[in-house]
């Protein structure tokens, strides 16, 4: 299909995003503020060949997409804190038996019903922390409609790259904002589908990880007899026990995450080459705080910001780099601060200063401006 342009809203171009990286199911349950991917996905699914299953709960949700997946289908979900409340022992199982999916989730007010109509980012920490055990996550958090549709095919590919499951983490206000979203031609989208194993069956072994630590994948019907199980399990997928499967099985799954971390991160520099003060932001705050940047910048403050595009992986290099150039940083963040924990603890001995607004629209720039100003003055 050849490029279009849209004048849309985020979630909108969420489930176009998911549509053009080549998603073919998707399994929900109503919730605002995510409601509208759902209702768009399915009227557009079947059109594509797809499926789209409406369930009784979060949980039927998340556990038909981890079948889904195996299945060979790019598959996802979208959902809001408390569903993903819901989802998190299946995120789990599919961490360990390391299932291909995405996991939307517009974040709204909490906790608890909260504020289902108000923008807040106080799910980061549950996105990272939330299923339990050791573990790694990818978790993408876009700031405009635009970033909507390119993260969503971002996290499929990381989705597919990695065999694991990957977050889009998006404030209610970047769902339901309206801007012009551009849906590129198909042959300029660059596309990653999982491994297949290629040796012969009766030498499959399916979770002999390659040198990049990520198994080939066989499909549910293939030629390939496997066993998955969210246990502990050898390599051929059998439960095990023992101290030893454990230790080499979850350090795996944490390794293959860590240690290619550095094609994984995506962060945006703006204005930090010679700045004094450097903000950190991400979603909704970070477009205020690039004005607020903007403004101070005219008033002759040497300030810049680190917008994290990806908080899971945490850019924890990238944080400490930050710190050794300038003298102060602030963390502009929807909630009572999360973020601004992880960067203090890269930061340090650089003071690390939050400003938090834990409801309803995020800080305006001139709220920013003044928190600039008053840490100038220190």
């Amino acid at each position: 299909m050849p490029e279009r342009v849209m004048f849309t809203m985020g979630d909108i171009a969420c489930a176009e995003g998911a549509l053009s990286a080549g998603c073919r199911y998707f399994g929900g349950y109503p919730i605002t503020p995510a409601t509208e991917i759902a209702e768009w996905m399915s009227q557009r699914m079947p059109k594509l060949g797809g499926a789209y299953v409406q369930y009784e709960d979060e949980i039927a949700s998340i556990t038909s997409v981890i079948g889904a997946s195996w299945t060979g289908v790019k598959s996802m979900t979208a959902t809001s804190g408390p569903g993903v409340s819901l989802m998190l022992e299946a995120i789990g199982l599919a961490v360990m038996t390391e299932t291909p999916l995405v996991l939307v989730n517009i974040m709204r007010g909490g906790p608890s019903t909260g504020q289902p109509t108000r923008g807040q980012q106080g799910d980061v920490m549950q996105a990272k922390w939330g299923s339990h055990g050791d573990y790694q996550i990818i978790a993408l958090t876009p700031a405009s409609v635009q970033e909507m549709f390119d993260q969503t095919v971002q996290a499929f590919n990381l989705s597919e790259q990695f065999r694991t499951p990957v977050f889009v983490l998006a404030d209610e206000t970047v769902g339901h904002m309206r801007e012009r979203l551009v849906i590129p031609d198909e042959k300029d989208l660059k596309l990653v589908n999982r491994k297949q194993p290629t040796v012969d069956p009766s030498e499959y072994l399916p979770f002999k990880a390659d040198d990049d630590l990520v198994p080939p994948m066989a499909l549910f019907g293939s030629k390939y007899q496997f066993y998955a199980t969210g246990l502990t399990h050898d390599e051929r997928g059998y439960p095990s026990d023992k101290e030893n499967v454990q230790i080499e099985l979850v350090t795996r799954l944490n390794d293959k995450i860590v240690k290619n971390s550095d094609k994984i991160i995506d962060l945006e520099r703006f204005m930090l080459d010679d700045a004094k003060i450097g903000v950190i932001s991400y979603g909704t705050p970070s477009r205020s705080a690039k004005k607020a940047i903007r403004d101070a910048r005219e008033q002759g403050i040497k300030v810049g910001m680190l917008r994290l595009k990806t908080v899971w992986p945490f850019p924890e290099e990238q944080v400490a780099q930050l710190a050794s150039e300038v003298d102060h940083i602030i963390v502009v963040e929807q909630n009572l601060g999360q973020v601004y924990y992880m960067v203090k603890a890269f930061a340090a001995p650089t003071p690390v200063h939050l400003m938090t607004k834990p409801a309803g629209m995020p800080q305006l720039p001139h709220e920013i401006l003044d928190k600039i100003k008053e840490i100038k003055s220190i």
